[in-house]
Parts: C-alpha cells; sequence; structure tokens
C-alpha cells in the first residue's frame, strides 16, 4: 500500500525526463518506506539522510538511473523523526539550494501517504504544490474527505486515481 506513491512519483519523473526541455530529480523522502533505489535497482550507500545527519554533499549522492535527465537522490537510512528533519533548517536550505542550483529542473518529493505519517504535513509548506494519490479499492470516502480537509490550506495540483478497473469512475 505505501508503494503507490512511489510508482506515481517514478511515472511522472520519468515522462518529465522524456521531455526535451526539462530535466526531473526525484528525492525519495518516504523515509518510512524507501522504495525508490529499490525500484530503480539502484544500490544506494548514502542519501537524503545523510545530508541531514552527516552533512554528506549532496551532489556525491545524485544517481542517474539510465534514463537521460532524470537524476534521482535515494532516502538513505531510515529516520524515525522524520517529520521532525524534514521541517529542520537544513532541510529547508536543500531545498532553496536545488531549486536555485537547477532552476530549469523539476524536483519530486516522493513522501509517504499522508494519512499514514505527518511527514507530508510538515514539509509541504517547503514545495509548490502536492499531488495526491489515490487507489481504487483501497482508499475509502472517509479517508479521502479526511485528506482533503488535511490538505484544505495546501496547493493541490491535482489527484492521481490509481490502479483503476473500470473505465466508468463515479465519486
Amino acid at each position: 500500500a505505501d508503494q503507490r506513491p512511489i510508482q506515481i512519483g517514478n511515472n511522472l519523473a520519468i515522462s518529465i525526463a522524456m521531455e526535451l526541455d526539462r530535466t526531473a530529480l526525484l528525492v525519495d523522502a518516504n523515509f518510512q518506506n524507501p522504495a525508490i533505489s529499490q525500484l530503480f535497482g539502484i544500490k544506494a550507500e548514502v542519501g537524503l539522510s545523510d545530508y541531514l545527519l552527516r552533512d554528506t554533499e549532496i551532489s556525491t549522492m545524485l544517481i542517474n538511473p539510465g534514463i537521460d535527465r532524470l537524476v534521482i537522490l535515494p532516502t538513505g537510512k531510515p529516520m524515525l523523526n522524520s517529520t521532525e528533519m524534514l521541517r529542520s533548517p537544513k532541510m529547508i536550505r536543500l531545498v532553496n539550494e536545488l531549486r536555485s542550483r537547477y532552476p530549469s529542473r523539476i524536483i519530486i518529493f516522493d513522501m509517504p501517504p499522508i494519512l499514514s505519517h505527518d511527514d507530508l504535513l510538515g514539509f509541504s509548506p517547503y514545495v509548490d504544490c502536492v499531488l495526491l494519490v489515490i487507489e481504487e479499492g483501497h482508499t475509502k470516502t472517509e479517508e479521502l474527505k479526511h485528506a482533503a480537509e488535511l490538505l484544505k490550506d495546501i496547493n493541490v495540483l491535482g489527484t492521481v486515481f490509481n490502479k483503476a478497473t473500470d473505465n466508468k469512475i463515479r465519486f
């Protein structure tokens, strides 16, 4: 269940990288279930947690998974205090640095599901927008309403209805 946003993040990042004039940076900020490296078949020894905890230089951790114009920043080791670290001054500096260093690059932060962890809500003030993923047959109406209420003050780019089996979607 926690992998559905990761798969969307992968597909979105790859689609952006396929554009002729765009590059994409996919940051695995899902410290609860880091899986982007595994999905791309990457053996990452270090990642975002190493930057946040040990001042490891970001440029040494960026990985090209073999797709032109796509770069991945892996999670690194899981962190129990991820919500606090994602709101830290160091993380805010990183977001600003990535924006200024790569102004033409689209930066995607893959996060854990909004209803299972506070990471997204804590980090949302530092990004331009949020994309909400809804899984058919898994996301309940009450959960969707709760997520919408939590996101009411956040710029939601849109929603992705994932794993749909019927072309006649009813809400």
